[in-house]
C-alpha cells in the first residue's frame, strides 16, 4: 500500500518535471524511471520495517483475515508510529501530488493562453485526469487513515472488525485504479 502511495507521488512530481521541463523527454533514458521505482521501494521499506524491530508492530486486522500494523494498540510507542504514518505516508503523498498536478495545470494553462485550440483540450484532459487521480487517492486511502487513526486514539471498540473490512479493501485495491486512471487518461501511455 505504501509502495502504491509513493509511486502516486513520485509519478506525478516526474509528469510535473516532464511536461514543465524546457528539454525532450529522453525515452530511451530509464535512469529516471528505475531511481523513481527505488526510491518508492526504499521508501517504502524504511516505513514498514520499524515494526519488526519494535516500534509498534503488526497483528491481525479487522475480522483477522488480513495483517497491518496494530491499530488497536494505545501505548505511546504504537501511536508515534500511526502519526509518523499518517504525516509521512499520507499526507506528504498527497500534498506532493495536489502541489505537482496543480503546478502542472498551471503551466499548462500558461501554453493554452498561447495556443488556444489544442491547449484547451490538453488542458481539459489533464485536469480531468488530476481531479480523478486525487479522488481516487482519497477515496482509497482517506477511509482507511481515519479508521486507523480512530482505532488508535478513539474509544477502545469503536471499530469493530466489520466497520474496517471496506476501507481496507479501499486502500488495498487503490494499486488496481492507478494504472486504468492513467492507461484511459493519459493518450501518452
Amino acid at each position: 500500500g505504501i509502495v502504491s502511495l509513493i509511486s502516486l507521488a513520485v509519478l506525478s512530481y516526474e509528469r510535473y518535471c516532464t511536461m514543465t521541463g524546457t528539454t525532450e523527454a529522453d525515452t530511451t533514458n530509464y535512469r529516471k524511471t528505475w531511481t523513481g521505482i527505488v526510491l518508492s521501494w526504499t521508501y517504502s521499506l524504511v516505513w514498514t520495517a520499524p515494526p519488526l524491530f519494535g516500534w509498534s508492530s503488526y497483528g491481525p486486522e479487522g475480522p483477522g483475515t488480513t495483517c497491518s500494523v496494530n491499530w488497536h494498540s494505545k501505548d505511546a510507542n504504537n501511536a508515534s508510529y500511526i502519526i509518523c504514518l499518517f504525516i509521512f505516508c499520507l499526507l506528504i503523498p498527497f500534498v506532493i501530488i495536489v502541489y505537482s498536478y496543480g503546478k502542472l495545470l498551471c503551466a499548462v494553462r500558461q501554453v493554452s493562453g498561447i495556443n488556444k485550440g489544442m491547449g484547451r483540450t490538453r488542458e481539459q484532459r489533464i485536469l480531468i485526469m488530476v481531479v480523478v487521480m486525487v479522488i481516487c487517492f482519497l477515496l482509497c486511502w482517506l477511509p482507511y487513515a481515519t479508521v486507523a487513526l480512530i482505532a488508535t486514539f478513539g474509544k477502545p471498540g469503536l471499530i469493530t472488525p466489520a466497520a474496517s473490512i471496506i476501507p481496507s479493501i479501499l486502500a488495498k485495491s487503490s494499486t488496481v485504479y492507478n494504472p486504468i486512471i492513467y492507461i484511459f487518461l493519459n493518450k501518452q501511455v
